[in-house]
């Protein structure tokens, strides 16, 4: 029976550093493959449309250069998924440096790299809405069209497993891949080595946050997946982590609108039919999961746009009187601004802690009765000055907030620091749309070269 072992160091490379104790008693296993998810869109818009990294070079370094060298001792394929947070060309050619970089600080022998981007161009997706073309939007987004396509500043595609397959099949040692599906960066290396796709994709799933399919709860630590004809088997490599029948299975549902089907380029996982069973205190075996082929092969298209400069004001209320009044209090402050800006023009938006700052609207305890509340009131405006006035003007208000029945003249709110925090730019999604293709790897580009024997 075709075996194939799969490990997985981290849920996200670079977000924060991989464990290395795990890392290494994983590699001791003599994996097949190396692979690692290093995007998400949990980072939210700003990233990608300002086309930025959300983690500092030195963490990813770090994560790097252990795939790096514990590939190359092995010689099997490392393979890296939506390169540095965003998966934009900006993050496969930074990835692809520090991958020379540290071939020849370590004197690497010469081994191939491919390098997959996935950005596209506004005028590409221009011309075939001029052509009448329909690009459908996600989750109750209206088709895409001239106006949201001149809002967005990034769009990347989500490639699926076949740009990965294709860098494999030309001898691929390394592989710095655009964004991606993170089960895609799995289930490539698996198909191309014969693994059945109802397994392999179902394997992406589980294994694409590492640690997070154990128990206890745990990041960076690394998983084994170990794959054949009709199963996976997964492997916490942590001392004391254990994969479960419930630790697995709640992680095959999570992130899920529906919690037994997972969509892909190209088709869907369907989990209705597995079958979790313990092997032992470590280790669950899952059988059942089945892959399903589309008619049509679509893409999903993210796009981020930026909407204005924002600004942060901190305000600190302990007064039990503000407190049974603070919808008030806020409706004072937000009066002030449009006096002074009007009603429109900019966003003002005040997260109170202690009451809903976390969940806003959705939060489920309606009347809380806290002793003190934070305030973070943020405001977004055109350009930056417009932004730190409306900012300073909303948070000072607090002070001034005229309540029937404030007798003091002081105490009303507090600052950690009179000033207003200068924050980086509010993006918004602009784009979350699906693209049918003809080809797999038609909004995808590759390219080879030797690194390393320097």
């Amino acid at each position: 029976m075709k075996e194939v072992k799969i490990l997985s160091p981290t849920g996200h490379l670079g977000f924060t550093p991989i464990e290395e104790e795990s890392f290494w008693k994983g590699v001791d296993r003599k994996p097949d493959f190396i692979c690692a998810d290093s995007g998400s869109c949990d980072i939210g818009p700003y990233p990608l449309g300002a086309d930025v990294a959300a983690s500092p070079e030195e963490w990813q370094k770090h994560d790097l250069e252990l795939m790096l060298l514990a590939s190359r001792e092995l010689d099997v394929p490392m393979i890296i998924g939506s390169a540095s947070d965003t998966g934009t060309n900006r993050g496969v050619n930074q990835f692809a440096r520090i991958i020379k970089d540290l071939a020849k600080k370590h004197k690497l022998k010469p081994f191939k790299m491919a390098t997959i981007y996935a950005d596209v161009q506004k005028d590409v997706l221009l011309k075939r809405l001029e052509k009448g073309e329909v690009i459908e939007g996600l989750h109750g987004r209206p088709p895409l069209n001239k106006e949201i396509l001149m809002k967005t500043d990034h769009i990347v595609a989500v490639m699926g497993v076949e740009p990965y397959i294709k860098a494999l099949e030309e001898g691929a040692d390394v592989i710095i891949a655009g964004r991606s599906s993170d089960v895609a960066v799995f289930a490539a290396p698996a198909l191309w080595s014969g693994i059945p796709e109802d397994i392999a994709f179902y394997a992406g799933k589980v294994l694409e946050c590492a640690s997070f399919v154990a128990e206890p709860f745990a990041g960076k630590e690394s998983v084994l997946g170990i794959l054949r004809e009709d199963e996976v088997i997964i492997e916490p490599m942590s001392d004391y982590q254990r994969a479960t029948p419930e630790s697995v299975a709640s992680h095959a549902m999570y992130e899920r609108i529906d919690p037994f089907i997972e969509w892909l380029p190209g088709g869907y996982i369907d989990m209705r039919g597995c079958v979790y069973e313990a092997i032992d205190e470590k280790r669950t075996r899952v059988r059942g999961s089945k892959f399903y082929r589309t008619p049509e092969y679509k893409i999903k298209l993210e796009g981020s746009g930026k909407v204005g400069e924002r600004c942060f004001m901190i305000v600190g209320i302990r007064d039990p009187y503000l407190i049974a009044n603070l919808d008030r209090v806020i409706e004072w402050s937000r009066k002030k601004v449009k006096e002074r800006f009007g009603e429109s023009g900019y966003e003002l938006y005040y997260h109170v802690y202690g009451k809903n700052g976390v969940m806003g609207e959705l939060e489920p305890i309606k009347n809380p009765t806290p002793h003190e509340v934070g305030i973070i009131v943020e405001g977004i405006a055109p350009d930056l000055e417009m932004a730190k006035e409306l900012t300073y003007l909303a948070g000072r208000n607090f002070l001034y907030a005229r309540l029937v029945g404030v007798k003091g003249t002081a105490g009303a709110a507090a600052f950690i620091s009179d000033e207003v925090l200068v924050a980086h730019p509010a993006y918004e999604w602009t784009i979350n749309h699906l693209i049918k293709v003809n080809d797999p790897l038609e909004l995808f580009e590759i390219k080879f070269e030797t690194v390393g024997g320097e």
